[in-house]
C-alpha cells in the first residue's frame, strides 16, 4: 500500500456540541456517535471497524483556488463544515456507521501532491467498504476525488460526473492545474485510459463562463443545464436530462460547489453568484439522484468560512451532507 502523504488522522476532540441525552439514541447528535477512523493505520485494523457506513474526509486546500486568481479561504472549510454537523440530530440505524477519516492538506503549495494524496485517501476509503463524503476546500478536490473512484471501481464501470455548479471548470493546463481546470484534467484522464468522459453541469451561468468553455463542453460530450432555464416549480425537464445520464452509466460521482447557490444563501464563496439556485432545487434534485442507488461517493467543495455570513454556507453545506446520508442510509438499511 502507498504511504499516504499529505494526510493528519482525524482529531476526535474536534467533535463536540449539545448533549441532550447520554444513554437515549433517539436524543443523540452527529457528535455523540460518530467515530474517528486513521487511514494511516493498516489495512486489517480498517477491516475491524463495523458497521460500514459514512466516511467524512477533509479536503483543506484552497491552493488551487489562489491559482485561479479566486478569493483562498476554502481550506478551512472541512473544519466549518464539520463543526456544524456536529450538532445535527441522529435520524440512522444503529447499523449505519459514521466515521471521521481526518484530513489531506496541500502541504508546500504542492496541489498536484494534495490531489494524489487525496486520490489514495479516497480508494482506501472505498476498498474498506465506506461511502466516502469528502469536504472541501476548493474545487480542484474533483480531481483526486475523481481519481481514487476509479482505481477501485471495475475497468469496465462507465463512471459519470454530475456537477452541480455555477462554472464548466474546463479551463485548458495552461500553465497549470487549478480550481478551473479539473474537468479537463479527468477528460485527458480518461482519453489515456481510452474510456469516455461522461460529464453533466446542472446549474451553469452563462455570465461565469466564456463561450470557449461552453464550446469546449460541448467538444467533450459534456452536457449543461443552465441555471436561468431551470423552473423551481416543474424541475420535471431537469430530472428527465438527470434519468436519461444515469441510465449511460454504471456509477455516479456527485459533486457540489457552493457557488452553485444564490449568494443569499451561500456569502462563503470564492466567487459569490447573486442570481444562483436557491438550495431546494438542488436539494430536490440531488434526491432524485440518489433514489438511482448509482452514487457511488460525493463531496461539497468551496465553502470558505473567510467570507461566510453567520456561518451560513457551512450550514447549507452541513445540511446536504446530512440529506445524504439519511437518504442513502434509509435505502440500503
Amino acid at each position: 500500500m502507498t504511504e499516504l502523504t499529505h494526510y493528519t488522522p482525524p482529531d476526535a476532540a474536534r467533535w463536540a456540541g449539545r448533549v441532550d441525552d447520554l444513554e437515549d439514541r433517539d436524543a443523540f447528535r452527529w457528535h455523540q456517535v460518530i467515530e474517528p477512523l486513521d487511514f494511516s493505520a493498516p489495512a486489517d485494523q480498517l477491516a475491524l471497524q463495523t458497521p460500514r457506513g459514512f466516511c467524512l474526509l477533509g479536503y483543506c486546500c484552497d491552493h488551487g483556488v489562489e491559482l485561479n486568481l479566486g478569493r483562498a479561504g476554502a481550506a478551512r472549510g472541512p473544519e466549518a463544515i464539520r463543526t456544524q454537523l456536529a450538532n445535527l440530530p441522529v435520524n440512522f440505524p444503529n447499523t449505519v456507521g459514521l466515521f471521521d477519516g481526518g484530513d489531506i492538506h496541500c502541504r508546500d503549495s504542492d496541489l498536484d501532491g494534495a490531489q494524489r494524496a487525496l486520490a489514495e485517501a479516497v480508494e482506501r476509503i472505498l476498498s474498506s467498504g465506506f461511502f466516502p463524503v469528502v469536504l472541501g476546500g476548493g474545487h480542484d478536490v474533483a480531481f483526486g476525488h475523481y481519481l481514487g473512484i476509479t482505481r477501485h471501481l471495475s475497468s469496465s464501470k462507465r463512471l459519470g460526473i454530475l456537477n452541480f455548479d455555477a462554472h464548466l471548470d474546463l479551463r485548458p493546463l495552461r500553465p497549470a492545474a487549478t480550481s478551473g481546470t479539473m474537468f479537463s484534467q479527468i477528460a485527458a484522464a480518461c482519453r489515456e485510459r481510452g474510456t469516455d468522459f461522461s460529464y453533466f453541469c446542472i446549474g451553469t451561468q452563462k455570465s461565469a463562463n466564456t463561450v470557449s468553455l461552453f464550446r469546449t463542453a460541448e467538444k467533450l460530450g459534456g452536457e449543461t443545464v443552465l441555471a436561468k432555464d431551470m423552473d423551481d416549480a416543474d424541475l420535471e425537464p431537469v430530472k428527465q436530462k438527470i434519468d436519461a445520464f444515469l441510465a449511460g452509466n454504471d456509477a455516479i460521482y456527485v459533486t457540489i460547489c457552493a457557488d452553485v447557490f444564490s449568494s443569499a444563501f451561500a456569502p462563503g464563496v470564492s466567487a459569490p453568484q447573486p442570481f444562483g439556485l436557491h438550495p431546494e432545487t438542488i436539494l430536490r434534485l440531488l434526491k432524485h439522484v440518489l433514489a438511482s442507488d448509482k452514487v457511488v461517493s460525493f463531496d461539497f467543495a468551496e465553502v470558505s468560512p473567510r467570507f461566510d455570513s453567520d456561518d451560513n454556507t457551512a450550514k447549507l453545506a452541513a445540511v446536504f451532507v446530512y440529506a445524504l446520508v439519511n437518504a442513502l442510509a434509509q435505502s440500503r438499511s
